[in-house]
């Protein structure tokens, strides 16, 4: 398997049904993104200027939304680095399994959406960026 980069995590624009009412995103199963969803989870609370995350999963796909509010993803392939800012309910961040990813500088009152591609394994996570660089081969 050729290795991912940071050019290889894509914004995907969801469908944005709705009017001045307000408005209503669905995310379907290996449609709107390019995996099924097998594992959900959001991440709250976070202190504005805060970070999350920073590390990289072997397997697993993961798709991030800002669900509110706003936030950065430093993107990292151990060679390039890139800065993606997720501030919109109907874009989302697909980023393949291989990628080293922080959420960065969150907004009071943000939630972080993260859709994944495998259930919770620890054995999946790679925690230590020396580790990673060694997984990457670098």
């Amino acid at each position: 398997m050729i290795a991912k980069t940071v050019f290889d995590c894509t914004l995907i624009y969801l469908n944005q049904i709705g009017d001045r009412n307000g408005h209503i995103t669905a995310i379907n199963n290996d449609e709107a993104i390019p995996f099924a969803v097998n594992r959900v989870f959001y991440l709250y609370d976070i202190p504005g200027g805060e970070s999350r995350g920073a590390h990289a999963h072997k397997e697993c796909h993961q798709f991030l939304v800002a669900a509110s509010g706003a936030y950065e993803i430093l993107l990292n392939d151990g060679k390039t680095q890139r800065q993606v800012m997720l501030n919109r309910p109907n874009v989302g961040l697909h980023i393949p399994p291989g990628i080293w990813a922080s959420e960065i500088n969150f907004s009071s009152g943000s939630i972080c959406l993260v859709m994944a591609s495998h259930t919770y394994s620890e054995n999946d996570y790679i925690r230590e960026y020396s580790d990673y660089l060694k997984f990457r081969e670098l």
